[in-house]
């Protein structure tokens, strides 16, 4: 293993960074950046593409996790070594309760252990939480640029499909009854990645926050309410931002 690069990063060790946002989506990466001064690329490796610059004069790392927890874990884990100690997760969901609409924003307070990654870390008795601080900021940036928005707990999976076509499974029982029981728990939205994120985060002291953006909901199509699906993630990345803002700007406090 080579010691002077991150091994999935492939970003130099010796690279210092404090803050990171965490898109899913490479293709997001460069969104984000553009949020930054300077921008510049650091690593790009299978599903992981980061992007250095600096926000309020503080050196701010924009990588993707990919897809599900256990890449999300790697990120996580390797951001820690060049010493990231507090990131935003800026994801996508889908909505469970009747009032998340597409285009919402969903921003966690904890995440359904429904996945595999955080078994590996934690008890399953412990859950995963974001921290107080970030999760308090991304709410207030949130409302402070005027997004609607919902904060609550949500469910991270391991199955796409296992959510949108739960009837195609040999275990379709246990996952319609667990979706009925997200439902009646109050769970707002599902994704895949935050279970991971909050859960690593606590292990290697680092603040998770996370803020998602809702693409839809099929509880809502099941009631024949008629609208258009929400793929302009903006709104989350504007509300991480200035999140982050906030902190950067808290930090000596």
């Amino acid at each position: 293993m080579n010691e002077e690069r991150l091994f999935h990063l492939d970003i130099p060790t010796s690279v210092r960074v404090g803050y990171a946002i965490l898109p899913g989506d490479p293709g997001r990466v460069d969104k984000i950046a553009k949020h930054l001064s300077s921008p510049r690329l650091a690593g790009s490796n299978r599903e992981f593409r980061s992007v250095i610059g600096t926000l309020d004069g503080e050196s701010v790392i924009v990588t993707s996790t990919g897809i599900g927890g256990p890449s999300a874990a790697i990120a996580l884990e390797e951001l820690g070594q060049i010493g990231v100690g507090c990131a935003v997760r800026v994801g996508t969901c889908g909505g469970i309760q009747l009032s998340v609409a597409p285009g919402d924003l969903v921003i966690p307070t904890a995440a359904v252990r429904m996945e595999g990654t955080s078994k590996e870390y934690a008890p399953a008795e412990y859950p995963a939480a974001a921290d107080f601080t970030v999760l308090s900021e991304l709410a207030a940036a949130a409302g402070e640029l005027g997004y609607r928005f919902h904060a609550g707990v949500i469910q991270s999976k391991d199955s796409f499909y296992g959510q949108h076509s739960p009837q195609t499974m040999p275990v379709h029982y246990e996952l319609e009854n667990k979706w009925d029981a997200w439902k009646r728990l109050g769970v707002l939205a599902s994704e895949m990645e935050t279970a991971a994120l909050f859960t690593v985060g606590a292990v290697r002291g680092i603040k998770l926050g996370c803020v998602l953006h809702a693409l839809w909901n099929q509880e809502r199509k099941e009631k024949g309410i008629a609208e258009q699906e929400d793929f302009d993630t903006g709104a989350a990345i504007k509300t991480a931002v200035l999140a982050l803002r906030k902190i950067i700007g808290k930090k000596d406090e």
